[in-house]
């Protein structure tokens, strides 16, 4: 792992990305490395886009300012790309998450991406499937720690149904669901 490695999540609000940043630093805290988890938004109302982001680090982590170059950008609505410029600030070595249905190869060719790793699951038809609603949050999630490997994925997954299980006490099937999402995207993203 770098030094210091940032993910800047994008969605819009009601999408899970602030919680989807926490579940991250949370997993990662359990492994004992250095986290911050912090979102950026101001009046937005839900369906407004918004940003998220995460620091994790194996030595304290110092600065505390927004995240202007990330390592790792994730999309959880597709429709921002064509809003706004996504891959503002990845570095040509960075790598870049969508939530779409469509192949790393034709998000490739589509947004003219040079350089940069590309990286499709289509979390939103998983969530619709395994939760029986569009909250592709989670399942974002565990795609990005299988493509990162920052940390953990079965450590994240525990770490996770955990949180869950405070989260949906009255709903059970809410947490199994939650893991199913998780685990169908770490086998279902595809990259370049």
């Amino acid at each position: 792992m770098a030094e210091l490695t940032e993910i800047r999540w994008h969605g819009r609000g009601g999408q899970g990305a602030k919680t989807a940043a926490i579940l991250f630093a949370d997993a990662a805290l359990g492994e004992g490395k250095y986290v911050q988890a912090f979102p950026e938004y101001g009046p937005e109302r839900m369906g407004a886009p918004v940003q998220s982001y995460n620091r994790l680090s194996d030595k304290p982590i110092t600065i505390h300012c927004g995240v202007k170059c990330p390592q790792f950008v994730a999309v959880l609505d597709p429709t921002l790309m064509e809003a706004i410029d996504v891959t503002n600030g990845l570095p040509d070595d960075g790598v870049l998450l969508i939530n779409t249905q469509k192949t790393p190869q034709q998000v490739r060719a589509e947004m003219k991406i040079i350089g940069r790793k590309v990286f499709t699951v289509d979390a939103s038809g998983i969530s619709k499937r395994c939760l029986g609603k569009e909250i592709p949050n989670t399942t974002m999630l565990g795609a990005l720690v299988k493509i990162s490997g920052l940390i953990n994925f079965e450590r994240m997954v525990d770490d996770t149904r955990k949180k869950l299980e405070k989260k949906f006490k009255t709903k059970p099937e809410m947490v199994d669901s939650n893991v199913l999402a998780i685990k169908a995207a770490y086998d279902e993203v595809q990259g370049e």
